[in-house]
C-alpha cells in the first residue's frame, strides 16, 4: 500500500499558486495568449450580432449589395476567429508544455537529494506516477482547461450581457433554468473525479507490485511462491 500522504481534497484555486512561479519566465507568451484568448471571445461574441446585421440589411432589405456586403463581414469575423483561436491554442500549448517540463524537473531534482529512508517507506511506483502523471494533469489544466475555462467565462458574461440587451425576460427565464442543469453536472463529476483519483492510485499500487515481483522473479519461483503472489496481484 501507499506510504504517500493523500492531502484533503480542494477545488481553491490558490492549490496551484505554486505554479506561478513557473509561469513568471514566460510572462511575454502568457500576456499574448490572454490578448489572444480576450480577442477571439470578443470576435465569438460578435458573429451573433454579424448574422443578425447580415439578415437584417442583407436578406430583409433584397439588396443584393447589402448582403455581399454583410456576408463579406460575416466571414471577415469568421477568418478572424479562426486565426485568434490558432494563435491562443498555440502559446497555451506551448505554455503547457514548458511548464510542466520545468515542474517535472524540479520534483526530480527534489525527490533525488531525498533521504535513502523515504524510498524504503513510499511505493517507487506511486513516486514515478506523481512525476510523470501529475505533471501531465497540471500540463492538461495550463495547456488547455485554464484557457478554455477563461473563455467560456468571458463569453457567458457577453453573452448574457447581449441577451439582456436583446430580451430581458428571456435572458431571465434561462437564467433561471441553468442551475438546474448545472447541478446534476457538477454532482456526477465530483464522483467521476473521485473514482479517477482513486484509479490512478491503485493503477500505482499494481505496477509497483508488479515491479518488486519481476525484480525478484528469481526469489518467488525458488521459494514457489507464484500461486500467493497470483492470489495477491488478483
Amino acid at each position: 500500500m501507499s506510504n504517500l500522504p493523500d492531502r484533503e481534497k480542494s477545488r481553491n484555486l490558490r492549490s496551484l499558486r505554486f505554479a506561478f512561479a513557473f509561469l513568471r519566465p514566460y510572462g511575454g507568451r502568457l500576456l499574448l495568449s490572454g490578448v489572444a484568448l480576450l480577442f477571439t471571445a470578443g470576435v465569438t461574441l460578435s458573429l451573433g450580432f454579424g448574422l443578425r446585421y447580415m439578415i437584417d440589411h442583407g436578406f430583409a432589405t433584397g439588396s443584393l449589395e447589402a448582403l455581399n456586403q454583410a456576408i463579406l463581414q460575416f466571414v471577415g469575423l469568421a477568418f478572424l476567429m479562426a486565426g485568434g483561436t490558432f494563435i491562443r491554442h498555440y502559446l497555451v500549448s506551448w505554455l503547457g508544455e514548458r511548464v510542466s517540463a520545468d515542474i517535472r524537473k524540479a520534483v526530480f531534482a527534489r525527490v533525488i537529494e531525498l533521504n535513502p529512508s523515504f524510498f524504503e517507506t513510499n511505493v517507487t511506483g506511486e513516486i514515478q506516477t506523481r512525476i510523470t502523471t501529475d505533471t501531465s494533469i497540471l500540463q492538461s489544466v495550463i495547456g488547455s482547461s485554464a484557457s478554455i475555462a477563461l473563455r467560456n467565462a468571458i463569453m457567458f458574461v457577453g453573452g448574457v450581457a447581449a441577451m439582456f440587451v436583446t430580451d430581458p425576460m428571456l435572458t431571465g427565464i434561462v437564467l433561471v433554468c441553468v442551475p438546474l442543469a448545472i447541478g446534476p453536472i457538477l454532482f456526477f463529476g465530483r464522483q467521476v473525479r473521485r473514482h479517477a483519483r482513486n484509479s490512478q492510485d491503485r493503477l500505482a499500487e499494481v505496477g509497483a507490485y508488479v515491479g518488486e515481483a519481476l525484480r525478484g522473479i528469481k526469489t518467488v519461483q525458488a521459494n514457489n511462491h507464484q500461486e500467493l503472489d497470483r492470489r495477491k496481484f488478483n
